[in-house]
């Protein structure tokens, strides 16, 4: 049976330094520079990446019609603010 791979290469170019600080966290961790610059990408992904993929997640939902119309939506805040249910 055959291993699925669960990772791709990539190659890039990283300024010098950048790769050296890539490679001298990865030594005082005793870490591969792999590791480190995976866990960079993941942080990556998980903040600025995430509002990126959010927004295009948003684009997809208008381009789809999936929207609440704003005057719609004033009127259920002023009603719930009211005491009157939505």
């Amino acid at each position: 049976m055959a291993r699925s791979q669960t990772s791709d290469s990539v190659t890039l170019r990283v300024p010098s330094d950048v790769l050296a600080s890539i490679e001298a966290i990865a030594e005082a961790t005793d870490r591969s520079r792999s590791y480190i610059i995976v866990r960079a990408l993941k942080t990556y992904l998980l903040n600025e990446g995430a509002e990126v993929l959010s927004q295009m997640r948003g684009r997809d939902q208008i381009a789809a019609g999936d929207v609440e119309d704003i005057d719609d939506l004033i009127a259920d805040v002023d009603r719930i603010a009211a005491g009157h249910a939505a």
